[in-house]
């Protein structure tokens, strides 16, 4: 009798949740490599950030996307868009969940719109490493009562818990089809958008309160040179107020001169070569407001 050969699945598999709960952590993890940064504060990932990882039978889009919350300014309203956009692409949505905040208002009311979206939920009880195993419990009955019929894994992506398990599951969830990158693609992101992104994780972990948030990356040159095989890469932070430009430049440059040495250091791990990284603040009073200025930036 002939063996039937089990057909392949390819698509796109939509991250979506609240700000700060893990999402960008278990993207990286889903993919296995750092595709999109991750700072401790909420509100990090402003754009779509595409990851793809390619299994012996399936191949699966990630999209992450920007924590959904009551958006009131013009930046944070694309971010919003950008990931309601993303539930309308999407073959499979993987919605994450808080386990150590247990299911918010927000978390019911985002669940209550997936419940009408054609593509398959699944759901990810994240960070469940800070949760003693009983008191998982009663966040997966409510999460049944709001989503029934959608499979609720507890997982833990920062240590890696379960993370195979969300990954069989969206593949088997995805509609049959080819692949459509090689196999060593991970991401669609372009090498200027890393940069940008890793420098701007710098930001938000070196600097407090509203600084990180009023502030954008530019990418001005992106040269590799042959001899000596080392990437040049030129930036400039822009700020929206000229109070927040020594904060983040610092007492004597330490602050940003700091900024550039782990940023590079993430560049040279990402791309396994030297790279010399040149930093330049800019003041642009209302950046963020200025509709044509966020198209600029991608936003």
């Amino acid at each position: 009798m002939r063996e039937t050969t089990a057909a392949h699945r390819a698509g796109y598999a939509a991250i979506v949740g609240r700000p700060n709960v893990g999402k960008s952590t278990l993207l990286n993890a889903l993919v296995g490599a750092k595709v999109a940064i991750v700072t401790p504060k909420p509100q990090t990932t402003r754009n779509q950030v595409v990851g793809i990882r390619t299994l012996p039978g399936a191949q699966i889009i990630f999209i992450d996307t920007p924590g959904i919350h009551d958006a009131r300014s013009l930046i944070n309203r694309r971010m919003v868009e950008t990931a309601r956009q993303a539930l309308g692409e999407a073959d499979v949505v993987l919605l994450v969940i808080d386990a150590a905040a247990g299911v918010t208002p927000a978390d019911r009311a985002l669940a209550g719109t997936l419940a009408t979206v054609p593509a398959r939920t699944i759901v990810a009880l994240n960070k469940m490493d800070r949760v003693a195993r009983p008191d998982l419990l009663p966040a997966m009955a409510q999460l049944g009562e709001l989503l029934p019929g959608r499979e609720i894994i507890p997982t833990g992506a920062l240590g890696g818990e379960n993370v195979d398990t969300v990954l069989a599951r969206v593949a088997a969830a995805l509609p049959e089809g080819e692949p459509q990158y090689e196999d060593d693609e991970y991401t669609t992101a372009t090498e200027r958008f890393l940069v940008q992104e890793l420098v701007r994780e710098q930001l938000f972990r070196q600097t407090e309160e509203e600084v990180p948030y009023s502030t954008a990356v530019v990418v001005e040159e992106f040269t590799e040179k042959p001899e000596p095989h080392v990437l040049v890469v030129r930036a400039t932070i822009l700020v929206d107020r000229p109070s927040q430009k020594p904060i983040v430049i610092g007492a004597g440059g330490r602050q940003l001169r700091e900024i550039g040495r782990r940023a590079r250091l993430e560049m040279e791990a990402l791309f396994g070569k030297r790279v010399f990284l040149e930093l330049f603040v800019r003041v642009e009073p209302g950046w963020a407001k200025n509709a044509r200025r966020l198209a600029e930036l991608g936003l």
